[in-house]
């Protein structure tokens, strides 16, 4: 418990205890009960000291400790329950033991040994003198009251043995268990020993170790705690609110910073490195937040927790959408977990995401688990752009409205075309919803009822590879398209628009200023330094401890959440992996079939009906008809490049070979040569492609 400081009062100047008594009454400098010729004072002084402990002050603090108290108490009982079978053979053993330490104890008595020492003396007399008729007659008495008592002895204890084992026969069960742990109990105390030890050590050996003393060290070496002065070698310490005690895999504590320091909760959030520093581990180890009113804090307090380990390299956890049949996307959607172990989830209804960090650390699989979520709801309309073009969102041609691939020139066009069926569709609902009566739409928003009256379902769209557009458009185009975005974002949750935003280069070209400061959740993947972090999670959000930049190479698929201007976690996202992905898009067709709501591109896609009749189509038949998607003819050399863009198997194709492969699949070229912006060149029109498709598919189209 940290220390409680009293500052004395400071000592009456003499011409006031030189003063007459009446005077110091009337000035009142001296309280009537701390006059020296007042016999009571010292014990009529009110100690100036709190009446309850730092533990118990508030309901907050009670709460805090007494589930810490449950939390240990629970660990205890799963631990020691495990290993009772060892624990019971243990007394067995000290039992046995016992009971070979009682029979030596108790055999000299039943022989009596304390009358064989003068029997055998008197033997020896009665040997040297064999004709002494005084000593023959002390050993034949010694002799003789030796056996008496024997036998005394023993009928004494054969008589309690079978007494003890009628009463037992004829007692409860209760009765007989007690006697048997009485006497178990009784037995095993006296085969104890000093190093004899029943329970195996509780506590599992600690990777750190914290105390109040080193927690108050770690913060005055960095600044948050004042220097002693003279007469006060420590200085001023925190309040420990709870702890430190062990929770989980490390140490929680609880700890109001001390007043009159000028140090406040978010002063400890941005020293975050330089405390870890202190502690002896690493930054990714201390886990800071504060602790607000709601939750019984105030401005000065903190909680925080220091982890024995990394805690974010275990394996990362399967994602429980991936077992599920549907999904309301009106429920928070689980996402991942945190340090502790404890279950992520985020509501994205009226919200809007934006996801980034570097390459290769698990953003798209991060953000696939949002879209995933809405796969499961077939009042979710989708509507897609992945400007790499790759086989992350392939199969969203299953489901999604409008699906587009590639940051193309044709890929381009369509995206803005998409922009601009976004906005319509915005004003058209806005529009709907404006001349609705206040007994269907009381806010003016969406609702369940809705949605499925007036065929308004949730439009969840989503952008990957932000940059790649971005880069592909001049600075007119580019100021277009986040205008666009930046509109739907803002205006459109209200209507149902769902944003989910992602991007590689986390700068300000890639991040424009106006489409993030109003994107509501943010989540970011390993970044280079804090300004990249702040970047993506937010203006001053590494100084208030969401700091991106402290996660390494090793942490695939961790990021830092922002969900509120102060509310943040970093989270390690479950696993959903392209495979388990593709399969949840195959069961949102399947959901949207039977609910009539599979719509645009989905209802069309040549690929997507086959897939999901289970007719067999030539790959690479399929893939081109993707990268083709948006153009009605296209050159060789163009295909070729987005075909290995799509998947590198491709990059060792030439024109002859996919020649080839197309003829083998049934593609007859009504021409070899396609004139695209005055070139003539060899290429492919997309209604030869769509024409090899097989005739039950065509018929269904």
């Amino acid at each position: 418990m940290t220390d409680i400081l009293i500052k004395p009062l400071a000592d009456a100047p003499e011409d006031a205890q030189d003063a007459p008594q009446d005077a110091q009454d009337a000035t009142g400098e001296v309280e009537a009960v701390d006059r020296p010729d007042n016999p009571l004072a010292d014990w009529l002084t009110v100690p100036d000291v709190p009446i309850l402990p730092a533990w118990a002050r508030n309901w907050a603090s009670v709460r805090a400790n007494t589930g810490a108290l449950f939390k240990v108490t629970w660990w205890h009982s799963r631990y020691h329950a495990l290993r009772s079978l060892k624990y019971a053979v243990k007394i067995v053993g000290y039992s046995a033991r016992g009971a070979y330490r009682g029979g030596r104890r108790l055999w000299p008595v039943l022989t009596a040994d304390d009358h064989t020492r003068a029997v055998k003396a008197l033997r020896a007399q009665t040997k040297a003198k064999p004709d002494d008729i005084a000593v023959a007659a002390q050993y034949a008495l010694a002799h003789r009251q030796r056996t008496e008592a024997r036998r005394w002895r023993w009928a004494t204890a054969l008589g309690l043995a079978s007494a003890t084992a009628v009463a037992l026969n004829y007692a409860s069960l209760g009765l007989q268990l007690a006697a048997g742990c009485l006497a178990c109990g009784g037995l095993t105390a006296i085969g104890w020993s000093e190093e004899a030890q029943i329970l195996d050590h509780g506590t599992p050996p600690l990777r750190i170790a914290m105390d109040s003393q080193q927690l108050n060290d770690a913060l005055r070496a960095t600044g948050l705690l004042k220097q002693g002065g003279k007469g006060d070698d420590e200085g001023p310490k925190v309040n420990c609110i709870m702890g430190p005690l062990r929770d989980g895999n490390g140490w929680a504590v609880v700890f109001d910073l001390p007043r009159g320091g000028g140090k406040k909760a978010p002063d400890v959030l941005a020293k975050r490195v330089d405390i870890a520093a202190e502690l002896g581990v690493d930054e990714i180890q201390v886990i800071m937040s504060r602790v607000r009113a709601a939750h019984g804090g105030n401005a000065g307090r903190v909680s925080m927790w220091v982890a024995d380990d990394d805690p974010y390299l275990a394996p990362p956890t399967a994602s429980p959408l991936e077992a599920l049949d549907s999904f309301s996307i009106w429920d928070a959607i689980p996402f991942g977990q945190d340090a502790r172990g404890n279950r992520v989830s985020i509501p994205i209804v009226w919200q809007s995401m934006f996801f980034g960090g570097l390459p290769r650390r698990g953003k798209t699989f991060s953000q696939r688990l949002l879209t995933a979520a809405g796969l499961l709801d077939p009042y979710v309309r989708h509507y897609v752009a992945d400007f790499k073009g790759g086989q992350d969102w392939i199969q969203m041609r299953q489901v999604a409205h409008r699906l587009v691939l590639g940051a193309e020139e044709d890929a381009i066009e369509a995206f803005k075309a998409l922009l601009k069926e976004l906005l319509a569709e915005m004003e058209r609902r806005f529009a709907l919803l404006r001349g609705l009566p206040t007994s269907i739409c009381p806010e003016g928003k969406l609702t369940p009822e809705i949605v499925k009256r007036y065929n308004m379902p949730f439009i969840l769209f989503t952008v990957d590879e932000l940059q790649e557009a971005f880069l592909a458009v001049d600075d007119q185009e580019r100021e277009e398209i986040i205008n666009d975005m930046a509109r739907i974002a803002r205006r459109g949750p209200a209507a149902g628009f769902i944003s989910n935003y992602a991007s590689q280069r986390p700068d300000a070209k890639s991040v424009p200023t106006k489409l993030r400061e109003i994107i509501t959740i943010r989540y970011s993947t390993q970044v280079t330094d804090q300004t990249s972090s702040d970047m993506v999670l937010g203006k001053g959000k590494a100084a208030q401890g969401a700091d991106a930049s402290v996660l390494s190479e090793e942490h695939k698929g961790v990021g830092v959440l922002v969900t509120g201007p102060a509310s943040f976690v970093t989270v390690k996202a479950d696993m959903l992996e392209t495979a388990g992905f593709n399969a949840m898009c195959a069961k949102g067709r399947a959901l949207r079939e039977q609910a009539g709501t599979l719509t645009g591109d989905a209802a069309n896609d040549p690929s997507a009906i086959a897939e999901a009749s289970g007719v067999t189509v030539s790959p690479v038949l399929s893939d081109c008809l993707s990268v083709m998607r948006h153009s009605v003819k296209m050159h060789t050399a163009d295909i070729l490049a987005r075909l290995e863009n799509l998947d590198e198997d491709y990059g060792d194709w030439d024109a002859e070979r996919l020649a080839k492969e197309l003829d083998d699949a049934g593609v007859k070229r009504t021409t070899k040569q396609v004139n695209i912006g005055g070139k003539n060149l060899a290429g492919y029109r997309r209604e030869d492609l769509e024409a090899a498709m097989p005739t039950e598919l065509l018929n269904t189209r």
